[in-house]
Order: structure tokens, then sequence, then C-alpha cells
């Protein structure tokens, strides 16, 4: 079984990475065409047209679009990323210093969202009419349709400012309190590794709020997917006879349960991944530091360098989390197996 699950993640790895560089090939000639122009920017108003050449040919941007391409992509395959043309820091250092700590804030949320979601998704699928499936259905209608940056004010709004429950939103820690040492990335595990109790209570009340604000708007889609899964399983002729031939229903919901899992966790994935855009709005509203906000920065200031690095990795999070997911899969689903 490990052999062929290693030689079905090989095949999923050798379809996904030309993806990943179609991706950023699109996203590096969009940037060019339709974005500002950087060179203005950064030479000022009162910079001269000798001056604004001198940066073009420093930057590169006297090449074709091809050629520049061309360079990117093979410094890019040897870890260089380029510099930030606004504020001169490698590109790899800020994504380094930065994804853990959006997908610290991404992971709480959608593992939290998930456990919320598919338990309610999929009893509302096995009481369809009722007045609960009515309410989970009413609730996953208001999360798709709330905003996410409006959720988060609101919720800094009521917590913060209203009952005084939650700290400023001003990043991830208190301004009186010491940064942890790096090991993870996250204040909050670092600080109980390193046994700094104050500062890991500090690190968790900013955690919570942001956290749930991705846990609601992971929750949503993830009720309404299972609770859909889920129904079309109940109707299907193998769990009619499962009934017709007297189990019970424990015994039926887990096996609905568990045949629901596989497209359910695919869903999961796909939301771990499209709420790494949604979180840029986030982590901006709580001032969080991660790669999202970052990005968001990035795009608005026409940073073309930091913009391609956090296209990059955006599409090496898409492949990294749909092998993981993949992998899970292989393993739930035997029949899976015997098509690789």
């Amino acid at each position: 079984m490990w052999v062929q699950l290693i030689r079905f993640l090989l095949r999923r790895l050798a379809v996904s990475l030309p993806l990943v560089v179609g991706v950023v090939f699109v996203t590096f000639m969009l940037v060019r065409i339709g974005g500002g122009d950087p060179v203005a920017l950064l030479a000022g108003p009162t910079a001269s047209a000798q001056e604004h050449a001198a940066i073009r040919k420093d930057l590169g941007l006297d090449k074709p679009l091809v050629a520049q391409f061309g360079i990117y992509i093979t410094k890019a395959a040897q870890g260089d990323l380029g510099q930030s043309w606004l504020s001169s820091k490698q590109v790899g250092d800020e994504i380094a210093k930065r994804a853990l700590v959006t997908l610290e804030l991404l992971l709480w949320g959608v593992a939290i969202g998930a456990l919320v979601g598919i338990p309610l998704g999929a009893r509302a699928a096995a009481r369809r009419g009722s007045l609960f499936d009515q309410v989970v259905r009413a609730v996953s209608l208001a999360g798709f349709s709330i905003p996410t940056y409006w959720l988060g004010l609101i919720a800094i709004l009521t917590f913060f400012y209203a009952l005084g429950l939650s700290p400023a939103p001003m990043g991830r820690l208190d301004a009186a309190m010491i940064t942890p040492d790096r090991i993870t990335g996250s204040y909050f595990i670092d600080a109980l590794l390193r046994g700094q109790w104050e500062v890991a209570r500090s690190a968790w009340a900013h955690l919570v709020l942001p956290v749930m604000t991705v846990a609601v708007v992971a929750c949503a889609p993830i009720m309404k997917h299972t609770r859909a899964i889920a129904a079309e399983i109940v109707d299907s002729e193998f769990i009619r006879f499962a009934r017709s031939s007297g189990l019970g229903e424990r015994r039926i919901r887990g096996m609905v349960l568990r045949n629901s899992m596989v497209p359910v966790l695919t869903f999961v994935g796909t939301e771990i991944v499209g709420l790494l855009g949604t979180s840029s709005l986030i982590e901006l509203i709580f001032s969080w530091g991660g790669i999202g906000q970052w990005g968001l920065q990035s795009i608005l200031n026409g940073d073309f360098a930091a913009i391609q690095g956090y296209v990059l990795f955006a599409a090496l999070l898409s492949v990294v989390v749909f092998i993981v997911i993949d992998a899970a899969n292989f393993l739930l689903e035997p029949r899976g197996r015997e098509r690789t």
C-alpha cells in the first residue's frame, strides 16, 4: 500500500508543478501589463528621465517580458525570489517570517470551523425538513452573506470596545511583552515551550478573536457542503438497504459520516487554500502581520517582486494542501487504490 501511495503522490506532484509555473507566469505577465509603473513610485516626482532609465535597468524592466520571466523563474528555482522594491528586504525572508503566522490563523480557524460545521451539517442532513435543519441552513446562508471585513469589525466593536473582553487588535502580543525566541513561529506555542506563561496568555488572548472570525467564515460553507453531501448519501440505495435490514440509526449515521469523509475532507482542503486570500482582510483588521496582510499591501503598493512571491507561496501552499488531502483520501478510500 505504501508503495502505491508514494507512486500516487509522485504523479500528483508531477501534474502540480507545471500548474504552479503556469500560475506564476500568468501573474508575472498580468502584474507587468496591467499594474502601475513602480519606477515612477521609486524614483519620485522630481526624478529625471535618465534616473527613470537607470532604475528601470537596475530592476531588469528594460528587458522583454519573456526574458524577465526566464530570469525570475531561474532564480526562483534556486531559492532567490528577489528583493522587495519598496522595502529592499529579501522576499524569501519575508515569506519565511510571515507564512507560519498566517498558517497559525488559518489552521486554527478551519479546524474549529470543521469541528463545528461537519457534525451540524451531517445532523441536518439526517433531519431534513426539521426545525434543526432549517436553522442550520439559515445560519450557513448568513455565514455566506456576511462580508469578512464587516464580521471582523463587528467582533472588535463587540468584544474589545463594548465588552472589554478582548485586547486591542494591534498585533499578536501586548506592547509590553517581549517576543519569545522563535521555534515554530507561533507566539503562543513558542511561549509555552519556553515556559513564558504571561507571554503565552497574552498571545492566546490576541489569537482568539481573529481565529474565531476565520472559524465563522470557514464554518458556513463547510456546514452547507457537508449537509449536501450527507443528504445525497442518506438517499443512496445502500443506506436504504441498511435501514430496511434493521440497522440502528446510530450505526447508519456512522455509515453516512464515513462515506461523506472523502468529499468533505477535500472541500476542507479547498477552504484552507481559499481562505488564504480572505485572511488578508482579517489580518489587516487585526494588524496580524502575516503573509496575507503583507501580500495585500504589496498589491496595493504595486511591489512586483513581493506580489510574485506571494502568488508563488499561495500556489505552493495549494499543492501541499491538496497532496496531503489526496494522501488522506487514499488511505480512507480503498477503492481509490485500485486505480493507482
